[in-house]
């Protein structure tokens, strides 16, 4: 019973980084309806750039807000330059364009950082506070920044005037433009903010698998399971689909296929969704008369 509860509580903390990473891909998705495949490299290069910022001596959580800045302009820039030019293009060129993207971050990181592991600090304290056993310091200081992520995203969305122009941008962008808001200035501050995200999800997970540039990919699958399980087109769905993914994933891993074959607990659940409710749990069935 202890091992059990001790496997949920790790995969709630696991799960709270994919949920991150899952929100990133369903606000690219809500505004532009494809899957931004390269979220996860350019996580990884945001925390390559924490970490050279560290080595470099500056104290943690000032390496960790320039990241994050950095993260933020990174996804603005790629927006603007690289994929704006292609908003008519066909669907298949966006894809490849996304997989280059992929390849290039990724190459690029190897390039400049190298490709050997490399341990990443974590500014949480080894052992969780309370004297619990049941997670460690690091996994309970994981919980407790996503969920400040969380709610500090909700008020911006929901409270801000910018957050509420991202919104309608999103949903309507012809009813948008003609209430006045820059639905293309929008679209970058969005692909700006899923990059901030992404990053704070590299920043949690490289303490956890350490520091290389291939660190995210299975974390991306993970986290794209969690956003088709809770629903592509709903943040908080991918939230809650991320969540359970962690935690399936951790408990299956313990008690059914061994952690050499975890990952194929996404591809299971993954292909299971597709195949039986597209929509994912909390997302929208369109209904279309004809």
């Amino acid at each position: 019973m202890y091992n059990l509860l001790q496997q949920i509580a790790s995969g709630i903390a696991m799960g709270g980084i994919y949920a991150c990473l899952a929100l990133a891909l369903v606000m690219i998705y809500q505004s532009t309806h494809h899957i931004n495949f390269a979220q996860g490299e350019m996580a990884m290069f945001s925390t390559f750039i924490a970490f050279m910022l560290l080595k470099a001596g500056l104290p943690y959580w000032v390496a960790v807000a320039v990241t994050l800045a950095f993260g933020f302009v990174g996804g603005f820039l790629i927006e603007r330059l690289i994929l704006r030019p292609l908003k008519d293009a066909p669907e298949l060129s966006v894809i490849m364009v996304f997989i280059g993207l992929l390849i290039g971050i990724n190459s690029l990181a190897g390039w400049i950082f190298g490709h050997q592991l490399e341990t990443f600090p974590s500014p949480f304290p080894q052992r969780a506070p309370f004297g619990t056993a049941l997670i460690s310091g690091h996994e309970m200081g994981t919980i407790a920044v996503v969920l400040l992520v969380m709610v500090i995203l909700y008020a911006f969305l929901r409270f801000t005037r910018m957050g509420l122009a991202m919104r309608a941008s999103a949903e309507n962008p012809v009813s948008s433009r003609l209430a006045g808001i820059p639905v293309s200035l929008m679209l970058s501050l969005g692909w700006g903010l899923s990059a901030l995200i992404g990053s704070v999800a590299g920043l949690m997970v490289a303490p956890i698998v350490f520091l290389d540039p291939n660190m995210m990919g299975g974390v991306l699958i993970y986290a794209f399971a969690g956003a088709l399980l809770g629903g592509i087109d709903n943040p908080w769905g991918a939230v809650a689909g991320g969540l359970i993914v962690g935690v399936v994933e951790n408990l299956a891993g313990t008690y059914v296929v061994g952690t050499e074959l975890k990952l194929s607990v996404a591809l299971v659940l993954i292909v299971g969704v597709l195949l039986i409710r597209p929509s994912g749990l909390f997302g929208r069935r369109l209904v279309v008369r004809v």
